[in-house]
């Protein structure tokens, strides 16, 4: 895609010489306006524009949060309230921002599941599949940093139990876990040198992920976009310019998240929560189960799962570093499930055990919970590094319509090159 023309024309003397100096314009034009958009997207591909939304929407509540907030163990729980109570408008900024991360989170998993399912990781996409796991984890270290800040009971033990879990790696290189856990704690324990630290690192991690969003975006638009059929743009016919077709489709869809998120906001903010939280961090009270929010609640699973605290530690950190090699793992010749009769019922598998997993992520680690727990972890493995592999070999793929356009139009229809396709003709193998 990165050999498209530019049909961008300045319309005014003052436009033609900033173009001719710094053609922001004609990048935002040829990057949104016109740039060509298979024609076949479903509302799934309105995530991209949703997250982008969330991440605006977080860094801007946030921005008016931190104006206020109190990173200190003595005031931060009360600064909290104090936001919600006597601030303008803090209760719904604050809820905004809560909300908002729970949101954020639904939005890239259902983004990251249709990546998987459609398969936007194959080439020449693995570079704009990597920069997405990055910002999955950029996300996650932000969240569970975040999470910390209200300082209350989950929140301050949650820290607590997950930070010191780097003491493992003392098996591994004597002292250097209880060194990495020291710095983050910024002492011996969690206080409020740990929470300082927590908030300086919360508020500058947005930004990081905004530079590699912008990364994303970069390589998204010089690859171009996948669609459901997982077919080349071949013909003029097969794509659409971004604006105003994509855009107003992606309206739609913000426009349709926007009512849930405001639910939430307006009449179910403290939801997604946990009861606990709304009581202040106290060190000599334990609560009786500690679980992290519900996003993190799958790698918790897995975590658990292993009764070795090394090997939970590596199994939880491989479940987001197997994703870096998933363009690798998946030998298919074509890119969308849609046309893999036997790989299907395996994604979908899959998408049991992720929900599975964060079912049991909520509940005690002991007996049915644990036993179920390894049985979905060692699928959730076995899918990257065994169902991907062999099931690549092996599978015969479903035929593949010609083009995008016969898939919208049907099998006969003209192309944009005037060339009509013969019904029932073969489909030529996906370039990778």
């Amino acid at each position: 895609m990165s050999n498209h023309v530019s049909t961008y024309k300045p319309q005014s003397r003052m436009a033609k010489w900033w173009d001719d100096r710094l053609p922001i314009a004609r990048l935002m034009h040829d990057s949104f306006v016109d740039f060509p958009t298979p024609r076949n997207l479903n509302y799934l591909w309105t995530f991209g524009g949703i997250l982008s939304f969330c991440l605006v929407a977080q860094i801007v509540t946030g921005l008016v949060l931190a104006m206020h907030y109190q990173p200190s163990g003595a005031d931060a729980f009360n600064s909290v309230e104090r936001i919600r109570r006597d601030v303008n408008f803090g209760w719904m900024i604050r809820n905004f921002h809560a909300v908002g991360a729970s949101m954020f989170f639904v939005a890239v998993y259902i983004h990251i599941f249709r990546g998987l399912y459609y398969g936007s990781y194959k080439a020449p996409r693995e570079i704009l599949w990597i920069l997405g796991v990055l910002i999955f984890l950029a996300m996650m270290a932000t969240a569970f940093m975040g999470y910390a800040l209200p300082w209350g009971q989950m929140s301050f033990w949650g820290v607590t139990v997950i930070t010191n879990l780097f003491s493992s790696l003392d098996g591994v290189v004597p002292g250097v876990g209880t060194a990495i856990v020291t710095w983050l704690w910024g002492g011996f324990s969690v206080s409020g040198a740990t929470l300082n630290r927590f908030f300086s690192l919360h508020y500058l991690l947005p930004f990081v992920i905004m530079g590699l969003v912008i990364l994303h975006v970069w390589a998204l638009h010089v690859a171009g976009q996948n669609n459901p059929t997982g077919l080349d743009l071949k013909h003029k016919s097969d794509s659409v310019p971004m604006a105003p077709f994509a855009v107003m489709k992606d309206a739609v869809g913000l426009f349709a998240f926007l009512i849930v998120f405001a639910w939430f906001v307006f009449f179910l903010p403290d939801y997604l929560g946990h009861a606990d939280n709304y009581i202040e961090a106290n060190p000599l009270v334990t609560p009786p189960h500690i679980v992290p929010e519900w996003y993190f609640l799958p790698f918790y699973a897995i975590l658990r799962a292993i009764p070795s605290k090394l090997g939970g530690v590596l199994a939880m950190f491989g479940a987001i570093a197997v994703l870096f090699f998933v363009p690798w793992l998946d030998t298919s010749r074509v890119r969308s499930t849609k046309y893999r009769p036997i790989y299907r019922w395996f994604f979908w598998l899959f998408v049991i055990s992720c929900l599975a997993l964060g079912y049991l992520g909520a509940k005690p680690a002991d007996g049915i919970y644990v036993f179920w727990a390894r049985v979905f972890t060692f699928y959730y493995f076995a899918h990257f590094l065994i169902v991907m592999p062999i099931v690549g070999l092996i599978e015969t793929p479903k035929q593949l319509p010609r083009s995008i356009t016969e898939d919208v139009l049907g099998p006969g229809k003209q192309t944009g090159g005037g060339m009509g396709i013969p019904a029932g003709a073969a489909a030529a193998p996906e370039k990778r």
